[in-house]
């Protein structure tokens, strides 16, 4: 036998670990409504012990594939959803909820993105760009802070305030002149999004882009994600947002109800 198939001890080891993480992942996609499952829950449920799970979900953690909610509680994390898109590029199948994307881009003529929070931290996990020469540059998979992005303000405005709290604490610092850098200043501005249903990067996560985004919300109403409109600032002024808020809120409640929300 090859040394890469000899059912060594140390090979079947860490063959097991593997295994009970897998089983863990596996858990977790059971927990469809988004509310995950708590240590205690996940330990009955695999017949694991508590120290051994905490051990095998560190590295998980770590590498996103599961995320902590601030109760506690354990659920599915974005890379997940990375690795999905990647597989279903592969396959040449149209991604979840594409279309409404591509709907948008059509409509505004610019960049829509589809972004997950991962707090203090938004990933963007799908786009489709302006044929415009001139774009805001993004790629699929990387992140960006959520205290100073469309996306990650209209997701906080329905965050917990835990959770708010957890981003103001992380630090925010200016990125450009307009940038809010104040814990009343960002409590106001979602203060004001959860009003009016959406949110603007009104220059503040980088010169020269101005963006507008809406919340989207699953089965339990919870909001993880957001949908947004980008472009340079002169092709949206601040008088052609009212013209752009109904179309993106609208591409919102369109994933939303297909993901079930209750909202």
């Amino acid at each position: 036998m090859s040394p890469e198939l000899s059912p060594t001890p140390g090979l079947r080891n860490n063959s097991a670990s593997l295994r009970r993480a897998l089983s863990i992942l596996l858990q977790l996609g059971e927990a469809t409504d988004g509310t995950g499952y708590s240590v205690a829950e996940l330990c009955a449920e695999l017949d694991m012990n508590k120290s051994t799970l905490l051990r095998l979900v560190q590295p998980l953690l770590e590498a996103r594939f599961i995320e902590q909610l601030p109760n506690g509680r354990y659920r599915l994390g974005w890379r997940n959803a990375q690795l999905g898109n990647v597989y279903l590029a592969g396959l040449d199948l149209p991604r979840s909820m594409h279309d409404v994307l591509q709907k948008l881009a059509s409509q505004t003529r610019e960049t829509v993105h589809l972004v997950v929070a991962d707090y203090p931290n938004i990933v963007y996990i799908d786009k489709v760009d302006t044929a415009h020469p001139v774009r805001m540059f993004s790629r699929i998979g990387h992140s960006a802070p959520a205290y100073c992005t469309s996306v990650g303000k209209a997701m906080l405005a329905h965050a917990t305030a835990e959770t708010v709290d957890l981003v103001i604490e992380n630090g925010m610092p200016a990125r450009t002149p307009r940038t809010i850098t104040t814990a009343e200043g960002l409590r106001a501005a979602l203060s004001r999004i959860r009003k009016q249903g959406y949110a603007v990067d009104d220059v503040e996560h980088e010169e020269g882009i101005r963006c507008v985004a809406a919340p989207v919300f699953d089965q339990s109403g919870a909001c993880s994600s957001a949908i947004s409109v980008s472009a340079p600032a002169e092709r949206i002024p601040s008088e052609k947002v009212p013209e752009l808020a109904p179309l993106v809120i609208a591409a919102a409640h369109e994933i939303s109800t297909r993901l079930g929300a209750i909202r």
